[in-house]
């Protein structure tokens, strides 16, 4: 038995690791590290932690030297990882951004269980001993909210054990380490321990951007893309455009860096921010936490971005510090002083500039059902009665991966301490989830868990719970209509507690906790009064907290931490059982046959179409590991755009199917199909299912008006062709059940996407005319490549099993 009810003794495991250390040839680290860092005071033991400056900063020269022209500091972070600079920049004019696929070289992998599962389930087909660079496996994702930590943890390892025994498996096999259940949430854990400014991550959460709060480029991806990574293979992104978004002035009263977000998310809509990366600059950016910025950078994913950055401040080198990484804020100061390598170069360009002065930002509630509706405190309570939503408040909850920073903690308790020196507590349940053993920790040291609990708070696990969709919830029932208020990052139909017609409003921890002391949506703390246990009127004050904890972060317990550098355990066995249905090794897909590609359109998505639509989360996250089970969900959340059903779909003989169930039954008749939606299609997580699920079930083509990033790339490495509709019009064109034809994919495979773009493709309809029309591609060699093969886990294999051929 692997797991129980914590993971392995950090005294057992570390006799394990000794005695295979004589397999191991060499210690996995960063690509290249010279004497810089340990001239820079870096020890030993943090050497893994601390990106390769010296190394950095020379391929950076080399990009200077082709470009010359100043950078950004995404810019410095991005070209100072690309594989080979020359080849990358060289003969292309200084047209970058937008334009060239780069390759690159990322530093570290994080992933958390729900996506892990299959990323090394892709990862041990390609044969390797250990993972290329520095990775972590975080078991965040599969723990309920329902009854309180303790009681909650004890449950899900019990339920989940198969699948944490494999994790945990698969970590010692390949010298990964493991972050077991109740350790915390994964970003807030990369957060505390491996974030660092001028770091380029990868990691299988579309949240994984939290890290830029510490000067990181750290970019969500699928799991195919891990692997990439984890394998040492050239990682490829077009260059992204940068956004820079000036701060001035200085937060103050209510307002807090959660408002800075929902106000910029309001801006720029959930599309504003595809193709680019968003970097902050200004005097703003001084006067910020750490962990406020990190709440920034992690919802810049609900606008579409790449990712988010910061400049090094003083704020990041405090909390390097305060989370015992001072060798690492010391390296990271000398080298800015040095070389400025963690800000912008003076004179840097961006492409869109959008400004925001903090002294005058107030907080601001997004929603329902769109992180981008964004409406100001001041104005919110006329919009809920314009709107017609409800006007009490069910339940408010704070924490998650966004909002569960000491700060945050600290601010929120003083409400509750206001409120409880006037005798009022809440009208409504109350949750808090701890980002990580660390924060729950330390919270509980300096009181304030006991004030929350005084106040009739229920604290949840270590773990996403609620805010991901696992929340056992028992006071409201399913259609029935209700609001709440959370501190979370995503709000979409049915995501919190599977209930449709909940509705979620994102805001800031504080306004969320002075919200449940009056129940009514309509309430503003700054402005309207309460009343007291004698029925005197007052009005909170404002919020006060520390931005780091006075007597220092507490670990408690200690049987969570994973050594800093596990080395592999050659000789573990994998545990996947047979009979599993929650797990299941992978078969590779079958290779492109070289033809002209031939479909039928199973349907048209009308409106969003989340990846929480594609593939759902909730009760089907138990399947995470086995592909054929978790395909019987795929798109049952899509409304169908001709007869305006839900997880309806039809045959050519007008027979209904639930849409998996049509999907089905065309794979069995060796139908392969197409699915046409519109905008922004796999908008949300980084679901790698949304991706597999589809090509699993003989779909090789999706047709939309415009991509999210992220389930664009998905789809690519899967050997699923993703196209645009160059003519936005052609979409009302096309029926289901029609015929889609390409003409000239074999041109545009021969001359490795290069050219027009476009693909054209023919439609047949049901009554035998047929329609021409033109469709766009961002297909790149290397993705094409990919699509050969039949998916980039199967490139991979083949390039491994020709070198290894050629020894």
């Amino acid at each position: 038995m692997l797991l129980r009810a914590r993971s392995i003794s950090a005294r057992k495991t570390s006799v394990l690791r000794q005695r295979a250390a004589t397999l191991v040839a060499a210690r996995r680290g960063f690509a290249s590290h010279s004497n810089e860092s340990f001239d820079l005071g870096v020890p030993p033991e943090f050497k893994s932690r601390t990106p390769p400056y010296a190394a950095l900063l020379g391929r950076l020269e080399q990009a200077r030297k082709i470009l010359d022209r100043p950078f950004t500091l995404a810019e410095k972070i991005l070209y100072s990882h690309v594989v080979d600079p020359e080849e990358a920049f060289a003969g292309k004019n200084g047209n970058i951004r937008g334009e060239v696929y780069l390759k690159l070289n990322p530093d570290r992998v994080a992933m958390q269980d729900a996506s892990a599962q299959m990323a090394l389930l892709q990862f041990m087909t390609c044969g390797m001993s250990n993972t290329a660079v520095p990775a972590s496996i975080h078991c965040d994702h599969l723990i309920v909210g329902h009854d309180g930590a303790a009681a909650d943890l004890k449950a899900s390892i019990a339920t989940n054990k198969e699948v944490f025994d494999f994790l945990q498996s698969c970590a010692l096999k390949y010298g990964i380490q493991f972050w077991g259940p109740g350790s915390g949430i994964i970003h807030q854990i990369v957060l505390e321990n491996f974030s660092v400014p001028g770091l380029m991550m990868l990691g299988t959460d579309s949240h994984t951007p939290n890290a830029g709060g510490l000067g990181a480029i750290a970019i969500g991806v699928g799991g195919a893309d891990a692997v990439d990574a984890l394998t040492g293979t050239p990682w490829e992104l077009k260059a992204p455009k940068i956004m820079g978004v000036k701060l001035t002035g200085k937060l103050s009263g209510w307002s807090a860096p959660k408002d800075v977000i929902t106000h910029l998310a309001g801006l720029l809509t959930v599309r504003g921010g595809t193709g680019f990366i968003i970097e902050y600059f200004g005097e703003g950016v001084e006067a910020l936490s750490c962990t406020g910025m990190a709440t920034i950078c992690n919802m810049g994913a609900e606008v579409g971005a790449t990712t988010s950055t910061f400049p090094y401040t003083d704020s990041m080198k405090r909390y390097l510090i305060a989370t015992r990484r001072e060798p690492i804020a010391n390296a990271a100061t000398a080298v800015n002083k040095m070389h400025g390598f963690l800000q912008a170069d003076e004179g840097a360009h961006y492409d869109e500039i959008v400004e925001i002065d903090l002294s005058t930002l107030e907080p601001h509630i997004n929603g329902p059902f769109t992180p981008d509706l964004s409406t100001p405190l001041s104005s919110f309570g006329e919009t809920v009665k314009e709107n017609n939503w409800p006007e009490k408040v069910s339940a408010g909850l704070i924490g998650s991966c966004t909002n569960s920073s000491y700060q945050d903690m600290s601010r929120v308790a003083s409400i509750v301490k206001q409120a409880k020196e006037k005798g009022v507590q809440p009208k409504v349940p109350f949750f808090i989830t701890p980002g990580s053993e660390q924060i729950r920790a330390t919270i509980e040291n300096d009181g304030f868990t006991d004030v929350f609990v005084d106040a009739g708070a229920k604290v949840l696990a270590n773990a996403c719970g609620p805010c991901i969709g696992q929340w056992a919830r028992d006071d409201v029932s399913k259609g029935e209509p209700n609001a709440i208020l959370t501190s979370f990052n995503r709000n979409f139909r049915a995501r919190n507690d599977g209930n449709p017609d909940t509705m979620n409003f994102l805001t800031s921890p504080e306004i969320v906790t002075a919200m449940i002391y009056s129940g009514d949506m309509a309430f503003n703390p700054i402005t309207d009064k309460l009343r007291d246990a004698n029925g005197n009127e007052f009005l909170f004050e404002p919020p006060t907290g520390d931005e780091l904890p006075k007597s220092g972060f507490k670990q408690g317990d200690l049987s969570y931490l994973p050594e800093i550098d596990p080395a592999p355990i050659i000789s573990t066995q994998v545990a996947v059982s047979p009979t599993s249905d929650r797990l299941a090794l992978l078969e590779p897909f079958e290779a492109f046959d070289g033809k002209e590609m031939k479909l039928n359109v199973l349907m048209k998505v009308k409106g969003k179409c989340t990846t929480d639509h594609i593939s759902a989360a909730g009760a089907w996250l138990k399947y995470k590991g086995h592909l054929e089970n978790i395909s019987n969900n795929t798109l049952i959340g899509a409304m169908n755009e001709e007869t305006g059903e839900v997880n309806k779909a039809y045959d050519f003989d007008g027979t209904g199917y639930g849409i998996p169930e049509l999907m089905i039954k065309w794979k069995d008749e060796g139908r392969p199909w197409v699915v046409l939606a519109e905008h922004n299609y796999g908008e949300g997580s980084a679901r790698e299912h949304a991706a597999l699920s589809p090509r699993f079930l003989n779909g090789r083509m999706i047709l939309c008006k415009s991509f999210a990033r992220i389930h664009e790339t998905n789809l690519k490495k899967q050997g699923v062709l993703p196209l645009t509709f160059a003519d936005e019009a052609d979409y009302d064109k096309i029926k289901s059940c029609d015929a889609l034809e390409t003409l000239d994919l074999l041109e545009m495979l021969e001359n490795e996407g290069k050219g027009s773009g476009l693909i054209t493709l023919k439609a047949t309809h049901r009554d035998g005319s047929e329609y021409v029309f033109k469709a766009k591609h961002t297909m790149s060699k290397d993705q094409i490549d990919f699509f050969k093969a039949g998916s980039a886990i199967n490139y991979i294999g083949n390039l491994r099993r020709e070198r290894e051929a050629s020894l």
